[in-house]
């Protein structure tokens, strides 16, 4: 099947342009934390731990939650359009999903000093880059354009958060 005449290719690596050009892609892309060409996801995944503790002062637990549910679904919307507009389901730029799972770990596993925040950053992007079990079934089930692949994106860092959690209570307990 020949590819139509006008059609825009995928757009394999974001830029800061890109990146500004419209809200929906500065909140999926992580304010440019997605843009590195090498690990996106960690990138992202630093972002959120950096911007955890910078907001972690001002906000008790009522406010994590209204963050955390307000910011998943602010970024289910950013990643269907910042998708539909990459022209790639689930590209490894888009990093909001990192961000809104690694606070729900870290919100859940504080008070817990710098080794404690490693270990959850060490096992979430563990479970984020592996992709077995749970986060394999998330990331397969939800995968294309669209409102379901935006909720894809989001649902297999959901997953590789809730085996992060799993893992820490075992060891907790």
């Amino acid at each position: 099947m020949a590819a139509e005449p006008n059609a825009t290719p995928a757009l394999l690596h974001p830029t800061w342009a890109f990146t500004v050009s419209h809200p929906a892609h500065f909140i999926a892309l992580g304010a440019g934390s997605g843009l590195p060409r090498t690990a996106p996801g960690t990138v992202g995944t630093l972002w959120a731990w950096a911007v955890f503790l910078l907001l972690q002062p001002w906000l008790n637990d009522t406010g994590w939650a209204v963050l955390i549910g307000v910011g998943t679904l602010v970024g289910w919307w950013a990643s269907t359009v910042t998708a539909q507009h990459m022209r790639i389901a689930d590209s490894g730029h888009i990093v909001i999903d990192e961000i809104i799972a690694f606070w729900l770990v870290l919100w859940l596993v504080m008070p817990t000093g710098f080794w404690g925040q490693l270990l959850a950053f060490a096992l979430f992007r563990l479970f984020d880059s592996v992709k077995f079990g749970p986060m394999a079934w998330a990331d397969r089930a939800f995968k294309g354009f669209g409102p379901r692949g935006g909720f894809g994106i989001m649902l297999d860092d959901f997953a590789a958060a809730l085996c992060t959690l799993l893992v820490i209570a075992v060891w907790r307990f």
